[in-house]
């Protein structure tokens, strides 16, 4: 256990990482839309945080995607999490390093690895609820654990998902960038989310 806290305190945060955005703006972007978020086959790897998912994709909406700073909602966009899967590679790895009493890890050489997969959809409504398009893609990662150069066991497996998620996002931002003209067009051109005492009228689809 005491080697054990010793490979956790040499890993590297993790914090730095997570949520972190890729720097790719839409040359057009959307309006303000409310967001929905279906995360529960990712909760599935018991790695993920709760709030993980729907953190990384406002980060992605309001630094790529969306006109954030606008108080009128135009529809709706939602987050489905469509596959998800974790595998961990390296386990005879792991236990050489356990019956070594875990030198190698002082050395560099890594613990395992968590390798997770991905697919999700990014799926658009108008303010009426009404399908205007779907976009999918599928990311993968590996992450190692790993003293100096890893990450921790608790801190891998989470991190993974994250990565995961976020490159299928990558890959769903150039299909976004195709359409984004005519979406910001029928967008506005269906009209906004009606608000009676800061509540909507239309119900986000399910």
């Amino acid at each position: 256990m005491l080697l054990s806290g010793i490979i956790l305190s040499g890993c590297k945060s993790a914090d730095k990482v997570l949520f972190k955005a890729s720097s790719a703006s839409l040359t057009s972007r959307l309006p303000a839309l409310q967001v929905d978020v279906d995360n529960s086959l990712l909760m599935v790897t018991e790695a993920t945080e709760y709030d993980d998912a729907r953190k990384m994709f406002e980060q992605e909406l309001n630094q790529n995607i969306i006109d954030a700073g606008d108080s009128t909602k135009f529809g709706y966009v939602k987050l489905q999490i469509m596959e998800a899967s974790v595998s961990r590679p390296g386990r005879a790895l792991q236990v050489f390093q356990m019956m070594t009493l875990l030198t190698p890890s002082m050395i560099g050489v890594p613990l395992g690895w968590y390798c997770s997969r991905v697919r999700a959809e990014v799926q658009l409504y108008d303010a009426h609820g009404e399908l205007l398009g779907t976009y999918a893609g599928t990311g993968q990662s590996s992450v190692r654990v790993a003293m100096y150069h890893g990450y921790s066991q608790s801190d891998a497996p989470r991190l993974a998902d994250v990565l995961a998620l976020r490159h299928a996002l990558d890959q769903i931002r150039p299909q976004l960038e195709v359409d984004a003209v005519a979406l910001k067009t029928e967008f506005a051109n269906r009209g906004p989310v009606e608000v009676i005492m800061g509540q909507t009228v239309a119900t986000s689809p399910n």
